[in-house]
């Protein structure tokens, strides 16, 4: 019962005893007053219910920053993780994470665990053969340290550029600028964590 509600209580017994003669009247007042006092006790309960459970039933919707654990695998093997680490943070609607994973993020809520298939139409595109090109070795540093499957960095009309080494022969080497995930189905196990 809060200090309000008490000194209204001191009031009606006092009022009762000093003004009202018969028992059964006072005792009808105090039990009146005694309801009303815990109809609004009730009232303040279900308010502050209400404000929790708003807090526990947010869900990923456009704008909520949405913080989540994750697994990611690629043709069976795992790829990139969450775990040991803090979770992935992002701003859900505004492009931050692979388009088909933060579509099938909405509507989740805290504690929500959900694998998530997407299509690469949807994550990172297909293969694009057009975003191969043949290199001359001499435009190397050291080509003898080139293999299949290195990752090369350099810098192109004044763009700073990465590309997977695709193929090599005696003379050129067949840079891949695509994505590496390119063409890839990802597979997501994630875990909501937070959403505000």
């Amino acid at each position: 019962m809060n200090r309000a509600a008490k000194v209204f209580l001191t009031f009606a017994v006092f009022f009762c005893r000093k003004y009202m003669k018969k028992t059964y009247l006072r005792l009808l007042i105090i039990v009146a007053v005694l309801s009303l006092l815990a109809v609004a006790s009730c009232n303040t309960n279900k308010g502050e219910k209400t404000s929790i459970s708003k807090e526990i039933s947010m869900v990923v919707k456009d704008g909520a920053k949405v913080s989540f654990n994750y697994t990611l695998k690629m043709d069976g093997k795992v790829v990139d993780s969450s775990e040991g680490k803090p979770p992935l943070t992002y701003t859900q609607g505004v492009g931050e994470i692979v388009p088909g994973l933060e579509e099938q993020m909405v509507g989740l809520k805290v504690g929500d665990k959900k694998s998530i298939v997407v299509t690469p139409e949807n994550a990172y595109g297909e293969h694009n053969p057009k975003a191969m090109q043949k290199v001359p070795k001499t435009a190397f540093k050291d080509p003898k340290a080139l293999r299949v499957g290195s990752i090369v960095s350099g810098q192109a009309q004044g763009k700073e550029f990465e590309a997977i080494v695709a193929s090599l022969d005696d003379k050129d080497v067949t840079l891949d600028f695509n994505h590496p995930f390119a063409g890839k189905t990802l597979n997501f196990d994630i875990e909501v964590v937070s959403v505000q």
